[in-house]
């Protein structure tokens, strides 16, 4: 979904900025083969009843409201019932970072500038000066969502949440005593680890591996285990915080 055309509702003002998504796909890509000749799977859309081939434009969506029944509805029904200015981003309130859990973050856009863009640096600067983000409403293909507007560096990052319904996290009660010596201990090793963030540093080691191992297939060479230390598992929890804090 690259290089859409939006704007930022802010009040009476109107933001013209372009949404692209900000993270890619790093994984390798992989084709389904068939193991007897090594030829690609094909997919094909069967309707099992008509026993035919499904073009793309037979195609409709259903609800299965009991089984094997279904209320059926075509792309204009759908249209109808996104909302109004769905094509715009449009500004509700705004709040401080920290009091949005980080778990309802989804997946993050860079918000361009497009045009003059006056009104988009001013609401640059204005989210700086406040230190607050904008909670907005959107829609992005075919879904509806409330995202944040952040100020990152020179522009503005917008990130979709999940709603709170879609949010599973399980709600311990609490009812637990903490020994205090390890406690301290569990302290002083977070400390002994405390850094800074450096995300440069951060490596996907199964991608490497298996790019490696892609360049020693071409070369002839055998599939080597990527290399796994052993850990010594020790039940007793003292034992174990004073013997990481030595390590």
């Amino acid at each position: 979904m690259p290089n859409i055309h939006s704007s930022i509702n802010f009040g009476l003002v109107n933001i013209p900025v372009r949404v692209n998504p900000v993270i890619k796909n790093n994984d390798t890509s992989f084709n389904q083969l068939h193991d007897k000749c090594f030829n690609r799977i094909n997919y094909i859309k069967y309707c099992p009843k008509c026993k035919i081939k499904v073009k793309e434009t037979e195609i409709i969506k259903g609800y299965e409201y009991e089984k094997d029944d279904y209320i059926v509805f075509d792309k204009e029904e759908l249209n109808k019932l996104k909302p109004e200015n769905d094509k715009e981003i449009e500004i509700i309130s705004f709040v401080s970072l920290s009091e949005i859990d980080p778990v309802y973050f989804e997946k993050s856009y860079d918000i361009d500038v497009e045009g003059k863009g006056k009104a988009y640096y001013l609401f640059c600067e204005a989210l700086k000066k406040s230190k607050l983000v904008a909670i907005a409403k959107t829609v992005i293909g075919s879904k509806f969502y409330y995202v944040v507007l952040r100020f990152n560096n020179q522009n503005i990052i917008m990130t979709t949440l999940f709603f709170e319904e879609e949010i599973n996290v399980r709600q311990d009660n609490g009812d637990y005593k903490v020994n205090e010596k390890e406690l301290d201990l569990a302290l002083k090793l977070i400390n002994s680890l405390k850094g800074k963030f450096e995300p440069n540093k951060y490596k996907d080691e199964y991608q490497d591996n298996i790019k490696q191992a892609i360049e020693d297939k071409l070369n002839g060479k055998k599939v080597k285990s990527s290399k796994k230390k052993r850990k010594t598992e020790i039940s007793d929890l003292m034992e174990a915080l004073e013997k990481s804090l030595k390590k």
